[in-house]
């Protein structure tokens, strides 16, 4: 079995982990904002990224299945079994995330055209009272997400400042894929 993860694993890790960070950074700026072009573009590059964000999954699932992480590191069973837990978490946010933008941007009313270019289809038809049902999961969602990257990283330093293993720096080199 392998120590290190593939460069493709990694790449996928750390430009789905950047595209997250700035969606929910976005998310918390522009739900604050008044309404003018810069909330519309906001907006867009809001659910651009949760689309982007949403293939990457399955891109990063499929690569999964095809290529094996390496073996965890030893380490006591009740800290294998929360990284199992908070992983099973960010890949379940992963999916609702954009689902639920997606199902609050059609409930509204609105269709979504990825990148200006390319129209979505829409999940649901308009429908006011579902739009404000899945606005509130997606707004909590937001903060469930930004709490799991906040216990992801934390546990990175944790293993890497104070256990010293190779946890945080297998997911920092460029092994071949």
């Amino acid at each position: 079995m392998t120590t290190a993860y593939t460069r493709t694993a990694v790449a996928l890790h750390w430009i789905v982990a950047a595209l997250v960070i700035t969606a929910i950074a976005m998310g918390w700026t522009m739900s604050d904002m008044v309404f003018s072009p810069l909330k519309l573009r906001l907006f867009n590059w809001h659910k651009w990224i949760g689309v982007t964000v949403l293939a990457l999954l399955f891109v990063r699932l499929l690569w999964r299945v095809s290529h094996p992480p390496p073996a965890p590191l030893p380490m006591p069973a009740w800290q294998r079994l929360s990284a199992q837990i908070l992983h099973g978490a960010l890949y379940l946010m992963l999916l609702v995330q954009p689902l639920t933008g997606w199902i609050y941007t059609n409930a509204s009313g609105i269709p979504i055209v990825y990148l200006g270019l390319i129209p979505l289809p829409s999940l649901v038809h308009k429908d006011k009272a579902l739009a404000e049902f899945v606005k509130e999961i997606h707004s909590a969602g937001g903060w469930v997400l930004a709490v799991a990257i906040g216990l992801h990283v934390l546990a990175a330093i944790k293993h890497h400042c104070f256990d010293r293993d190779d946890t945080l720096r297998r997911m920092l080199r460029w092994q071949s894929s």
